[in-house]
């Protein structure tokens, strides 16, 4: 599909969320990651733990623009709806396919996922978006915050009491294991688990807020410093909080919510402003070439990063799995273990560079 008009700035945020989404779920060997590339064990955050509520963020922008522009174009609500749960429905079917892979084991396939989660949060922001205005959004994204913190302070799990917020014990875990038992991530948890998905939704809702204030006719320099003034007081708001409820990522915690939020408008604030402002875009190109196909990319790279998983080459005593084979005996012994197992993914980035690059000359945007 031809598209003419395209928001640089966001386009290249989602590339750099894409980009981060495949530096840290590809390392070259699982035992030798820098620890900002890892997640944190529980409470607090690391780097890593922004790169998935960065994405349900633009995902929020991102519908923001499409459906606006839709309305603005005429276009009949009946059609809308049919297009939303069109693409929810495929995005949550290839987080299934994906999950699948390689076994087809109907019996333990996680049924919770990064494209299930993304799916719903679509889904539910989009038809939000269509019923309720800019402040209508803000009020509903925050009181499921709310209602999510209550949740979880109030209500007891069977065995624990109410307000444990331990990985056992907790609500969440307790919900999933009773009713999506078996096929979980882990026999015990998912950090893409059903509560939870409620306060990601309200990462997309806060995302859509974001691409209203991007919308507006107000002059660049406003809407640079909009954003860059909305994050700081979102992140704040998220620290000060989080002595009362942590920030956790697995939980996907209220104040994990707002800290991440806010430093998703953090980072595209200083995206528009370079892009769309200051028009410094050169470097930005390779973000770009990510951003404007980026589920495509993202599935692309995890069917890829798990057939090479699941390659099994000889290293000796044992067979190893390709990418453990290519750190260990090409890249680890002159680079160390773990510049090694770093360099792997970034050299997986090289390469969907290259079979993406091809595309984005010709404008060609690969839409669901």
């Amino acid at each position: 599909m031809l598209v003419s008009r395209r928001l640089l700035s966001l386009d290249a945020f989602r590339g750099l969320t894409i980009a981060g989404m495949i530096l840290v779920n590809n390392p070259g060997n699982g035992e030798y990651v820098y620890a900002p590339l890892r997640h944190a064990e529980w409470h607090g955050w690391t780097l890593t733990d922004l790169v998935f509520p960065f994405f349900l963020f633009i995902v929020g922008a991102s519908l923001s623009f499409s459906l606006s522009r839709r309305m603005s174009q005429g276009a009949e609500r009946s059609s809308l709806y049919f297009k939303i749960m069109k693409r929810s429905l495929i995005l949550f079917a290839l987080g299934i396919f994906l999950a699948l892979i390689p076994r087809f084991d109907l019996a333990t396939l996680r049924i919770p996922g990064v494209l299930q989660r993304i799916a719903l949060c679509y889904f539910f922001s989009s038809l939000l978006f269509l019923k309720t205005g800019t402040k209508g959004r803000a009020l509903i994204s925050f009181s499921f915050l709310a209602l999510y913190w209550l949740i979880m302070k109030l209500v007891p799990v069977p065995g624990y009491g109410a307000g444990i917020l331990d990985y056992e014990g907790n609500l969440c875990s307790f919900i999933d294991t009773k009713l999506l038992a078996g096929h979980l991530l882990k026999p015990d948890f998912d950090p893409e688990g059903i509560l939870s998905t409620l306060p990601a939704i309200s990462t997309a809702l806060l995302g859509t807020l974001g691409g209203d204030w991007l919308r507006s006719s107000r002059k660049t320099f406003t809407k640079t410093f909009g954003l860059l003034g909305g994050g700081v007081i979102l992140v704040l708001s998220g620290l000060f909080l989080h002595p009362y409820f942590p920030i956790n990522k697995q939980l996907w915690t209220s104040t994990f919510v707002l800290f991440t939020a806010g430093a998703a408008l953090l980072f595209l604030g200083v995206c528009y402003g370079l892009l769309e402002g200051l028009k410094l875009r050169k470097g930005a190109t390779p973000f770009l070439v990510y951003g404007t196909n980026a589920i495509f990319v993202y599935v692309g790279s995890s069917l890829m990063a798990k057939l090479i998983r699941v390659t099994k080459i000889s290293g000796g005593s044992d067979a190893l799995s390709l990418n453990t084979y290519i750190h260990a005996h090409l890249l680890a012994p002159w680079a160390g273990p773990y510049l090694g197992s770093l360099i792997y993914p970034l050299l997986l980035l090289l390469l969907w560079l290259g079979i993406m690059y091809p595309l984005y000359k010709r404008k060609i945007f690969i839409k669901i």
